[in-house]
């Protein structure tokens, strides 16, 4: 190794370690029976399940229900947001029609304020949808769906007309002169090709909906409603008593369903463009 690189691997390794060390606190500290935080040595002496079986023993805390709402909220923010953002950029990108330029003009205006000021407005609009649909009102899951998904249109629309504006108009010229017709040109040409782009589109709203807090500790009131983000946080606070071993091992399982998600889209982000380009 020649001594002008040797800082470069001395910096690499130091980014490394500062990087894996938290993960490796929190998966010290979930298997730590006395619920601290971190052990007076980097090895901890004792290894035990008690703060895994806390989570699905107490009745006071229904982590299961708390992580299926987490991958129903989750899984469907992904799929109706790309699926509405797909439809929406396609018209944006492909059609010409009257207010076209206006409405990409707003989008992009509503995405310059932030989420978080519109807060008190949203919720006393759900308060008042509670009185007359229960179902999509304050305080169910449906109603925070609903939040998720206006809140996720304008970006995933900008972002997916940016990419199909990269899509040659031939494509669509020849595919129209075989008889296609607008339907089978978004289905049969614009979905293979934009594979990658959904895909990654798909995984960043589950992981932002999965990891979300504010609006749902804001909305969700019954415990058993609650995400595993705010369920989690009633560990830390005063709830709990700052129970930080169940904590550490609430966060270490619900990082399976990002995992899975992650690992079961792999091929799309990989390998969908160039399945889309050949199989066109």
């Amino acid at each position: 190794m020649k001594a002008k690189n040797l800082w470069k691997h001395i910096y690499i390794w130091i980014l490394i370690v500062f990087t894996l060390f938290p993960i490796y606190v929190v998966i010290e500290s979930s298997f730590n029976p006395t619920g601290s935080l971190a052990s007076s040595s980097l090895i901890p002496k004792q290894f035990s399940w008690v703060n895994y079986k806390a989570l699905f023993n107490n009745p006071a805390v229904p982590y299961g229900a708390w992580i299926r709402n987490s991958v129903l909220i989750a899984s469907a923010n992904a799929l109706i947001s790309v699926f509405i953002g797909a439809a929406s950029a396609f018209a944006f990108s492909r059609m010409r029609f009257k207010g076209r330029k206006a409405g990409l003009q707003t989008l992009l205006l509503i995405q310059v304020f932030p989420s978080f000021l519109a807060l008190a407005a949203i919720y006393v609009m759900m308060e008042r949808v509670y009185t007359v649909f229960p179902a999509i009102g304050l305080g169910s899951l449906g109603g925070l769906l609903l939040i998720y998904l206006g809140g996720s249109m304008g970006v995933n629309a900008w972002l997916l007309k940016g990419y199909i504006d990269t899509i040659p108009m031939e494509l669509d010229e020849a595919a129209r002169i075989d008889g296609a017709s607008t339907v089978q040109v978004y289905w049969l040409i614009f979905f293979p090709l934009a594979a990658p782009v959904l895909a990654v589109t798909a995984l960043l709203s589950f992981i932002g909906t999965f990891n979300e807090f504010v609006l749902a500790s804001l909305f969700l009131q019954d415990v058993n409603k609650r995400t595993v983000a705010v369920g989690l946080q009633q560990f830390v606070g005063a709830q709990f008593g700052q129970n930080w071993g169940p904590f550490a091992a609430g966060s270490l399982i619900a990082t399976v369903p990002l995992v899975i998600v992650f690992l079961s889209l792999q091929r799309f982000i990989i390998g969908g463009l160039t399945q889309g380009a050949t199989k066109g």
